[in-house]
């Protein structure tokens, strides 16, 4: 039962994914202000981000308010907010190759697929294409890792996927998130939070519960890891 209360947060949150400018107009603080807002499910505060924000910090906003509409039930807030953050993102990468830029779009993706399936032909190419083009730009970078992480939980292993896969790519992120970060810093939370949940999977239940203890040591306020460790209590 757990287990599908999980399934049902995740495919509902987030799948596969995942700020970042190609003017630098983005601080750190930017994003982190779209993840607090995020966090307490703040839909009204997203929007004014969103507004007061361009490029990649405009799309990270519309993510981030296509995944609080989910979770809320609120499908129609949610596939306009995607569809804004996939305008954006692909306008900002017409001007410039950017990693960031990338790996939010094949996140923004692999939510279009989870809400639409028949899209999963076609959208899982490019997200393919997408994090490979930006591993080359940035073979290091954790959110790319993080996006991995959580495509893999959703492809079956027989087409690359699994949960083994999931949990060497999101261990990839954890790795990554150690090293120096200046202006995108965002997910290292959620990549704790995705290693524990493909270790639930796998039958590796204390494991997982280390990874999610991890996250709110992260950040004591990340309310999915928080959830998922008040499943557990009970």
């Amino acid at each position: 039962m757990t287990s599908l209360i999980l399934k049902s947060l995740i495919s509902k949150s987030t799948v596969m994914a995942v700020t970042l400018t190609l003017v630098s107009s983005a601080s750190n603080a930017d994003i982190g202000a779209i993840d607090m807002a995020a966090n307490t499910m703040d839909l009204q505060q997203l929007k004014v981000l969103s507004e007061q924000s361009v490029d990649y910090e405009h799309a990270y906003a519309q993510y981030r308010t296509a995944i609080t509409a989910n979770i809320s039930g609120l499908r129609g807030v949610a596939k306009k907010a995607l569809n804004e953050a996939q305008t954006t993102l692909e306008t900002v990468l017409s001007r410039e190759d950017d990693a960031e830029s990338m790996a939010l779009l094949a996140s923004v993706y692999g939510m279009q697929i989870a809400n639409d399936s028949s899209k999963g032909q076609s959208l899982g190419m490019k997200v393919s294409a997408l994090l490979a083009q930006a591993e080359q730009l940035s073979p290091e970078n954790p959110r790319i890792a993080l996006v991995r992480a959580m495509s893999a939980f959703y492809t079956p292993a027989q087409y690359g996927g699994g949960m083994d896969k999931a949990e060497q790519y999101a261990t990839d992120a954890i790795r990554f998130y150690e090293l120096p970060c200046v202006d995108i810093c965002w997910g290292h939370t959620e990549a704790y939070t995705w290693r524990g949940i493909a270790k639930q999977e796998l039958g590796r239940q204390q494991e997982a519960i280390n990874d999610w203890q991890h996250a709110v040591e992260i950040d004591p306020n990340y309310a999915w890891a928080n959830f998922l460790l008040k499943q557990q209590a009970r």
